[in-house]
């Protein structure tokens, strides 16, 4: 995250790009915070910009009503609330007690992120055939949040698994 033009950008993507007697460049694709706009931007080796300073806020989810979704945070009792758009992403992963971490960046919630890794019941799946356990073959699971990944035979209706919320991907059993 950096300061530039007087607005706060964050690097999506970026390469250095060294070629033959010319001097080097980075090339970025950047998103500015406030507006989401995303763009490309080459950058000579050498360039500084302001950091920008952000706060982490750990919340717990509190209630939700219509499109607006509240979070309490678990120290000061403070409410806050955000609108579905950016919580849904987060909130696919809800159990309860979850906690989540809030980036802020001058009091403005830019980000929602769930815990790393969050233990979820398996409420469908198919039932797995003897022979079909070679190769590490991987079938279809619903879980209690309504999300569905992909997870080993072994896995049966009412397991408990650990999903890594990162990728949306089956850990291990809990």
């Amino acid at each position: 995250m950096f300061k530039m033009d007087g607005a706060s950008w964050l690097v999506v993507d970026y390469s250095h790009i060294q070629q033959p007697r010319l001097a080097p460049f980075v090339r970025a694709k950047i998103k500015n915070i406030e507006t989401g706009a995303v763009q490309e931007k080459r950058f000579d080796v050498g360039e500084y910009f302001e950091e920008v300073e952000l706060e982490r806020r750990t919340m717990q989810f509190s209630y939700n009503v219509d499109k607006v979704y509240s979070f309490m945070d678990a120290e000061t009792f403070d409410q806050i609330d955000v609108d579905e758009e950016l919580a849904k992403d987060a909130m696919q992963y809800h159990t309860d007690g979850a906690t989540y971490t809030f980036v802020m960046l001058d009091e403005k919630v830019i980000a929602i992120t769930p815990e790393t890794f969050v233990i979820l019941t398996v409420l469908e799946t198919e039932p797995s055939v003897a022979g079909d356990t070679a190769r590490n073959a991987l079938k279809n699971a619903k879980l209690e949040s309504g999300i569905s990944i992909k997870v080993p035979m072994f896995v049966n209706n009412g397991d408990k698994i650990k999903v890594d919320t990162r990728d949306a991907s089956y850990s291990e059993r809990a």
